[in-house]
């Protein structure tokens, strides 16, 4: 017997007997179907996709524009340098978001930083991320606009 679970004297069991039992009257099955569907929204195709963020900026960094990316953009897919704490959905929403169009597919490559010298001042440079987003045939991206 648990702790929550005292037994019962006569008294409060004949009080949980004599409570008195609501009566519910039967609706005909006709009337309670034509208030459900008046209950309901009237269904409506919405134009909206899912997956949208609101921080799509800060996730695609700028589009790449090298000889490989314009060969890959003719088979459909476009590179981006990305912020390199984002991961594959991530990226896929922020392309929904800015571009309006729906990835297929999304490959990400991580670089790490080189080692440089100037002078007698070494160092490294910033580590950085690659997007290889994959589009559907008749989808398309315009990232040479401004180039």
């Amino acid at each position: 017997m648990g702790i929550f679970n005292k037994p019962k004297t006569k008294d409060e069991a004949e009080v949980v007997a004599k409570k008195p039992v609501k009566k519910v009257e039967a609706k005909p099955i006709k009337e309670t179907v034509k208030e459900e569907k008046s209950l309901t929204k009237p269904a409506t195709k919405t134009t909206e996709m899912k997956g949208l963020t609101n921080q799509a900026y800060q996730v695609l960094i700028k589009p790449l524009v090298t000889e490989k990316a314009t060969f890959l953009a003719s088979l459909n897919k476009y590179v981006f340098a990305i912020n390199p704490k984002m991961n594959k959905v991530e990226v896929k929403k922020a392309i929904r978001t800015i571009y309006k169009v729906n990835p297929v597919a999304v490959n990400i490559s991580n670089f790490s930083g080189r080692y440089v010298r100037y002078g007698r001042t070494s160092g490294r440079t910033k580590g950085w991320k690659k997007a290889i987003v994959t589009l559907k045939a008749g989808d398309k991206i315009e990232v040479y606009e401004g180039v």
